[in-house]
Formats: C-alpha cells, sequence, structure tokens
C-alpha cells in the first residue's frame, strides 16, 4: 500500500492527470506486485514560480516528481524496475524521462497506522513487500 505524490509544474487536462496518476499506479503495479485496486496516490500542480527547477531542462514546464512512502522489503532490482517504468508509463504521456525524478521513502511498519488505528505490522496487507 504505497502512497504516492506526484508534483508537476503545468496545468494539465482532467484527462491528462487521471493519466499520470494512472501511470504512476500501473508502474506500481509492475514493479512492486501490489494488488491492482491498491490506489493511493495525489497529483499536486503547482505554478511555475513556486516550483523551481534546472535551468538546463528542455521543457521545464514537464518536471515531474515523484515521491513514494511504501514499507520497507523491496529488493534493489524492483526499486529499479519502478524507477524505469515510472519514467516509461510518464514517457507514453509526453513527459521527459530526464525531467522526471523519483524519491522513494521506506517506512518500517511498525512506523504505519492503517485499517482502524493498527500498525501495519500487525494488519495483513494482502500482498508481500519482499519483491
Amino acid at each position: 500500500m504505497p502512497a504516492a505524490l506526484i508534483e508537476v509544474r503545468r496545468q494539465y487536462s482532467l484527462d491528462e492527470e487521471i493519466a499520470i496518476i494512472g501511470a504512476v499506479h500501473n508502474a506500481l503495479v509492475e514493479a512492486f506486485q501490489i494488488p491492482p485496486e491498491d490506489r493511493n496516490i495525489r497529483l499536486i500542480v503547482h505554478e511555475p514560480h513556486r516550483f523551481a527547477c534546472s535551468p538546463d531542462l528542455k521543457l521545464p514546464e514537464y518536471r515531474t516528481i515523484v515521491t513514494i512512502d511504501c514499507f520497507v522489503g523491496r529488493s534493489l532490482d524492483a526499486k529499479r524496475k519502478l524507477y524505469a517504468a515510472i519514467v516509461e508509463q510518464l514517457g507514453t504521456l509526453g513527459i521527459p524521462g530526464d525531467h522526471v525524478s523519483t524519491i522513494l521513502h521506506e517506512i518500517n511498519r511498525d512506523n504505519w497506522g492503517m485499517g482502524g488505528g493498527h500498525a501495519a505490522s500487525d494488519v495483513n496487507l494482502g500482498f508481500d513487500v519482499n519483491v
């Protein structure tokens, strides 16, 4: 049950926003093998003056940062697959791969509350985080 935050610096149409969220979700399903119905993804659109980026970017309006909070346990290979899948999926929407950064925060299950106030370590997640 990763929680993802996508930050962009331009306005997109409703359909494009849904597609961006779907792209990150698809990458998580593919790389981390989460259940397809497990969705916890937010999209924030920043005004460009509130989201500074490198002046060297060819298309700075497409700068995209994906931050994912997840449980500890994924292998380096799974993380590499995730990073590549996010770039690939967003690339199909016209977002250049070199304009995308993914930041992964791994959190011990004891430090994540869920399911009505239970530690995630006390809950059957229904999927394996050790992929």
